[in-house]
């Protein structure tokens, strides 16, 4: 149940990967320039006081953590973090493989 749950979330993440490739693609052959949505970006413009709220717990838990790993994945492109992740949530949460010569009882 839950491995289908996160299998899920893992496809959905795929899915808004695809669609952020598509927009930036569409944006870059109307525009003729190449300009990524960032995922920082994305995330200021869906909910700026959660990213706020956010950077502040983190550091307050690690200062370190905010500048070396957290802002470089802010910096991404929207459908290579989102695409990552959910291809990461697919192989983790992949079903088992059978058991051959018996069963799992």
């Amino acid at each position: 149940m839950i491995r289908g749950f996160f299998r899920l979330v893992g496809l959905l993440l795929l899915a808004g990967g695809f669609i952020f490739m598509v927009y930036d693609g569409a944006r870059w052959v109307a525009d003729q320039s190449l300009q990524f949505t960032r995922f920082g970006q994305f995330w200021n413009d869906m909910n700026q006081a959660s990213q706020a709220a956010f950077r502040a717990w983190v550091e307050g838990k690690a200062p370190w953590l905010w500048t070396s790993i957290v802002k470089v994945v802010l910096d991404q492109p929207v459908f290579a973090v989102l695409g990552i992740v959910g291809i990461v949530l697919m192989i983790l949460f992949r079903p088992r493989k059978p058991l051959i010569g018996y069963s799992r009882d």
